[in-house]
């Protein structure tokens, strides 16, 4: 509340206190009532409201990385402004993959900044001669403090700015080691404040903990406009980017990579990456295997699940489990012992998947369990066949999402049959358009299937 104050507090004197008037600016707004009422001062608006018919698409347009699978998960590329958030695992390739798209951006027009915190500007080097990623418009800079990168950005004014890595870099505004919670926070902060004001595309490189997740803050990947998991196994050449989040395209969508010596390239068709090779999977039929269609994001992929059973009256036997669900495969194998008379109780059962791939979805439980049949039985499943489906307790075949779909990929790559769940919702345009020459094989429970695939001899 105002009041006439005649005398000043300070130097005693009176008639020196200027009567100041209170403007609307600097009124309060009561909200709620009461003595519990908070009042919030008005402050002025940055920028004056716009009818959103007004609003200039061109700020929210996607430019091309270059990089067609990286391109596909950002949902076409860099939009003006945009910071993303790309996790991974040390030595999965992350800078390898940006340091490609900054190479390409500085040729496209315009100075990149790759800011490092990580490595020296001589290491990024070697590593840039080797990739092929050299380009006179991409500048390095080997620095740890935010300042002194907001220094280089006033200088060169780049087009896209990449850090890496957010974890490296501290700021003197807070206090704080670099890689807390509280730098790390201001870090981000700072970065994509400056982002949306010049309109500059950010690319922040983050490190993940032992289960997998972003390290840092979990506020972190709200700060960001998109979040990307680098995803691939060191003993693998597979990388998979996943889309977390992204506010400018779809967040469930995958792009396939490989990682060889001179850098990682694109894999446009991936398929292949995850199968045996192709004249020992149509020619001779080994026990053990079967192909499956999994779906990454919205991209079906065939997989091969190899099983093996080894051993007899074995008092406690093994479980190994290579990229697939363990919990599910458990889950298999004990409806496979008791709905289908197939006894593993006293044998090693081996399960994996081909090229590294991890697949955790239930579409590939029917796989999993012929699989193991087969090679209980050591009878191979006939060629050119494709298997989904998912498993219940009681042994019935389940329904599965995206099923044209993933019956479209493997007609496309000349598979000629299909296990799939009985009155799977196939419309007859399907079965007539796409699926041209696939024949499909229905069945509701386990013992059905295994009638139908592996008869008895």
């Amino acid at each position: 509340m105002t009041k006439w104050v005649g005398q000043c507090p300070q130097c005693q004197a009176f008639g020196t206190i200027p009567d100041t008037p209170v403007t609307a600016s600097r009124s309060a707004a009561t909200r709620g009532s009461g003595a519990g009422a908070r009042r919030l001062a008005f402050g002025a608006p940055a920028s004056a409201a716009q009818p959103i018919t007004s609003v200039e698409l061109d700020s929210a347009r996607a430019k091309p990385t270059g990089i067609e699978e990286l391109d596909r998960v950002l949902g076409g590329g860099l939009v003006p402004g945009v910071v993303v958030l790309l996790a991974g695992e040390p030595g999965a390739g992350k800078s390898t993959l940006l340091l490609e798209v900054a190479a390409r951006a500085a040729a496209g027009g315009g100075p990149v900044l790759y800011a490092t915190g990580e490595e020296s500007a001589g290491q990024v080097r070697l590593r840039a001669e080797r990739t092929g990623a050299v380009s006179e418009g991409l500048y390095i800079a080997a620095e740890s403090d935010l300042g002194a990168v907001l220094g280089h950005l006033d200088t060169l004014k780049p087009t896209l700015l990449v850090v890496d890595s957010v974890q490296t870099f501290s700021t003197g505004e807070v206090d704080g080691a670099a890689g807390g919670v509280t730098q790390v926070r201001a870090v981000t902060v700072a970065l994509t404040a400056l982002a949306k004001e010049r309109g500059l595309p950010v690319i922040l490189v983050g490190h993940v903990t032992k289960d997998g997740s972003v390290a840092g803050p979990r506020v972190l990947e709200h700060l960001v406009d998109v979040v990307l998991n680098f995803e691939g196994d060191r003993h693998s050449t597979l990388r998979l980017v996943r889309g977390i989040k992204n506010r400018f395209g779809p967040a469930d969508e995958v792009g396939c990579f490989e990682l060889r010596d001179d850098g990682i390239h694109g894999v446009t068709d991936p398929s292949g990456l995850f199968l045996a090779d192709s004249s020992l999977r149509r020619d001779r039929l080994v026990p053990g295997t079967a192909i499956t269609v999994a779906v990454e994001g919205k991209r079906p992929l065939l997989a091969e699940v190899q099983a093996l059973v080894a051993g007899k009256d074995i008092p406690s036997p093994r479980r190994a489990v290579s990229g697939l669900d363990s919990a599910r495969v458990a889950m298999v194998l004990a409806v496979l012992d008791r709905r289908a008379r197939i006894r593993l109780a006293d044998a090693d059962v081996f399960t994996a998947t081909v090229g590294g791939m991890r697949m955790t979805e239930p579409a590939a439980d029917l796989a999993v369990a012929l699989a193991v049949a087969s090679a209980k039985m050591d009878r191979p499943l006939p060629a050119g066949l494709v298997v989904l489906g998912e498993l219940g307790l009681t042994g019935e075949i389940r329904r599965i999402a995206g099923l044209e779909r993933r019956l479209a990929e493997a007609a496309r790559l000349g598979f000629t049959a299909a296990l799939i769940p009985a009155d799977s919702g196939l419309t007859a345009r399907s079965r007539a358009g796409q699926l041209a020459g696939l024949q499909t094989i229905e069945a509701r429970y386990l013992p059905e299937a295994l009638d139908l695939l592996i008869p008895p001899g």
